[in-house]
């Protein structure tokens, strides 16, 4: 199956490479059309691509997701004055929640309606994909940090059950990040800032009427906030785009590198006494025992991706089909064991769609499969470096999914949406030294039905009621430990049998636009509640380390409302105030079980972000605000005295645009200097004096300068 598929692949590519050539060898030299020149007052990344269907500009992708019946997010991340990590492309949204570990171009975890949350790392509970492609391997784990938020022209948010890929069945939905192409962004960006931070983009592109191609290259360094927390990414993107009538293909191909130190958590007190600081700093039990320099945790993280889609037709009948192939290696080496893992994932979907007088149709099948090789060892407390291999294993991800859609427009108001999605997914796992095995296999059904209302041009109404259904990765399959961390020879590794977590979710809300002052006021607003049976709980350990994961056995229920507004205002004179507010409730607790009536920790309760901005001419400067507004629970037995305590971070940017070529921008954060955590170890249950707590950035700087070809 795999030399198969292999092949298929290389041929895919070769045809679409001979397609490219043959192109554009009848084509005559010219010059690339002139284009637009982004501004930062704001930016506005160009919808005038060739390849419509493959790379959808906002207005199109805007109206596709307008069709569903649920919580959804257009972002455009080259409107941000800085674009660096993650959180700096997706804050300011409505129902998506980036928790910050170390500040830097490490692994925050990304919650969508509290899927994965307990992951540690972040590993699961939301597809990530890369111009309509999985990024996830087939087990359903990715690595957060690869993602290269400047490469991408728009992202897609489909939260929760909303999710239209085949293969996205989790509570948590999909983010999709479309790739810049042609000559969109051709810019030389250099920046740096505080905690040693420097960073560097080169992006390039070409265009005519059939081909447009694109190339970029970026850098980043940080020496960290904390001591040891280092961060290192060097990244490659590439597209290939060719298109005739009504063929599009286009071509991917990416490759980063990706480094950095883990600081690991430290005690509520010492948090507040020293956030810099780690185990290691004194000489307590806990810092002798647990000293962060001797073990070096870090994680060393690589992947070169190559991608194909074509789509043919026309909207009466289309369709598209991809095919990619990834290699990932890893080395996530924690203070008591190195996880090495190296892998391949490969994977083809395809789509047909097309009308039927007044229903929308659509019919996808996907496919997915990864072979992973995965090796455990003891890490030697005096200096980090690797002991005996306690644990080999050969693991095997498969996944088969298929989707039927509609789409019923009764009326010119009214829709009626329906799908169903049927997947079988496989989990295989042998340890090589032991000859053990446990093979897992899943069938689910994954529904959904929903109502789109648009009483009027500038609002729309939605409900749905959708099943979610979201298998274990590897991660939560196969456990490594050191249960007595003085001692390495202690390492022990087990399989875990687990089950399938399943939701029923109901929602409700719409978006619209209404005026004021003479200026659109966007709005939006989704209310959620979700049933949940066998919740996966990932806990760590009392030193903070991976612990294991079970379902939980009783019943669980996640609810929230995810809420935002956005537009402008005049000012006195000539300029605008530019505002967006994104408000995130998110109420989860314990039905019933060991824990009944308890929080769920993991997931802020009330997590508001808001900006505003003065432009005028070339100008833009104004305040922000991210405001955690309550405590928040680390562990299931919500024990007094550990929990994240509320905070509020001040922020202000200033950007400036010269000309048509030359612009920048000067930021500023935390600029209260506040003590807070970031983020958290999740436990069963915790003590005050245990190592919980990430600190979270101190005050800090960033400057840049661009250069727009």
């Amino acid at each position: 199956m795999t030399s198969f598929v292999l092949r298929q692949l290389a041929s895919s590519l070769a045809l679409g490479a001979l397609g490219l050539s043959s192109a554009y060898a009848q084509q005559t030299a010219q010059a690339p059309a002139p284009q637009a020149v982004p501004s930062l007052a704001p930016v506005v990344v160009s919808g005038d691509s060739l390849t419509r269907a493959l790379d959808p500009g906002p207005q199109q992708a805007a109206a596709e997701l307008k069709t569903v019946p649920g919580g959804t997010n257009l972002i455009q991340p080259q409107q941000e004055v800085r674009l660096i990590t993650l959180r700096d492309a997706l804050d300011y949204q409505p129902g998506v929640v980036v928790q910050e570990f170390f500040g830097g171009l490490d692994q925050p975890r990304l919650n969508i309606r509290g899927s994965g949350i307990q992951s540690n790392p972040l590993s699961r509970g939301i597809l990530l994909m890369q111009d309509g492609l999985p990024l996830n391997d087939a087990d359903g784990s990715f690595i957060i940090s690869l993602l290269e938020p400047r490469n991408a022209g728009l992202v897609t948010v489909r939260r929760g059950a909303n999710a239209l890929s085949p293969g996205a069945s989790t509570l948590g939905g999909e983010v999709d990040f479309q790739s810049l192409t042609g000559v969109q962004s051709d810019v030389i960006r250099l920046g740096g800032g505080s905690f040693g931070t420097r960073n560097l983009t080169l992006s390039k592109g070409f265009e005519d009427e059939r081909m447009d191609g694109r190339f970029s290259f970026g850098y980043d360094k940080s020496d960290g906030y904390r001591h040891h927390s280092s961060s290192e990414r060097s990244s490659f993107q590439g597209n290939l785009g060719f298109r005739r009538g009504t063929f599009e293909n286009r071509t991917y191909l990416s490759y980063t590198d990706l480094k950095f130190d883990i600081p690991q958590p430290i005690p509520k007190a010492r948090m507040y006494e020293d956030p810099r600081s780690v185990l290691g700093d004194g000489n307590t039990p806990q810092d002798l025992s647990n000293n962060v320099y001797k073990r070096d945790p870090h994680r060393d993280s690589s992947q070169f991706r190559i991608a194909n889609r074509s789509y043919w037709g026309t909207d009466a009948l289309n369709q598209t089909a991809g095919i990619y192939w990834q290699r990932t290696n890893d080395d996530f080496t924690n203070p008591q064991v190195a996880n090495v893992t190296d892998g391949d994932t490969y994977g083809l979907v395809w789509q047909l769609a097309g009308k039927a007088g007044s229903v929308d149709y659509r019919v996808a099948l996907d496919w997915q499969r990864s072979d992973m090789d995965r090796d455990l060892y003891a890490i030697r407390p005096a200096d980090g470096s690797r002991l005996q291999r306690f644990g080999a294993y050969d693991l095997k991800a498969e996944n088969r999914s298929a989707l039927v859609g509609v789409d019923w427009h009764v009326t010119d108001q009214l829709s009626l949406v329906g799908d169903l999605k049927y997947t079988q997914a496989v989990r295989d796992a042998r340890e090589r030294n032991t000859g053990k095995s446990l093979d897992q296999d899943w069938d689910y059904a994954t529904p959904r039905g929903g109502i789109v209302w648009r009483p009027a041009a500038t609002q729309r109404w939605y409900a749905n009621v959708s099943r979610s259904n979201e298998a274990p990765t590897f991660w939560e399959i196969v456990n490594g430990e050191v249960p007595a961390p003085m001692n390495p020879a202690s390492a022990v590794t087990s399989m875990s049998k687990l089950d399938l977590q399943r939701a029923l979710t109901y929602e409700i809300g719409g978006d619209g636009s209404f005026n004021v002052a003479g200026r659109d006021l966007n709005w939006t607003m989704s209310l959620y509640r979700s049933n949940v049976e066998d919740e996966l709980m990932s806990v760590t350990n009392a030193n903070g380390t991976p612990a294991g994961t079970y379902n939980y056995a009783g019943r669980t229920r996640h609810q929230g409302i995810e809420a935002g507004i956005s537009g402008s205002l005049p000012s006195p004179g000539e300029g605008l105030f530019d505002y967006r507010i994104a408000y995130t409730f998110s109420d989860f607790r314990f039905r019933s079980g060991e824990y009944q009536g308890n929080r769920i920790a993991g997931v802020p309760r009330h997590l508001l972000s808001a900006e505003v901005m003065y432009r005028l001419g070339g100008w833009r400067f104004g305040p922000n605000l991210r405001w955690l507004m309550s405590d928040t629970e680390t562990n299931h037995a919500n024990a007094p005295g550990t929990q994240q305590n509320a905070y509020a971070l001040l922020g202000f940017k200033v950007a400036y645009e010269h000309d048509a070529h030359w612009s920048g921008y000067v930021q500023a954060d935390n600029l209260t200097d506040k003590t807070y955590a970031s983020s958290y170890a999740i436990r069963n249950t915790a003590t005050p004096a245990m190592p919980i707590f990430l600190p979270g950035n101190g005050r800090s700087f960033s400057a840049g300068v661009a250069y727009r070809f």
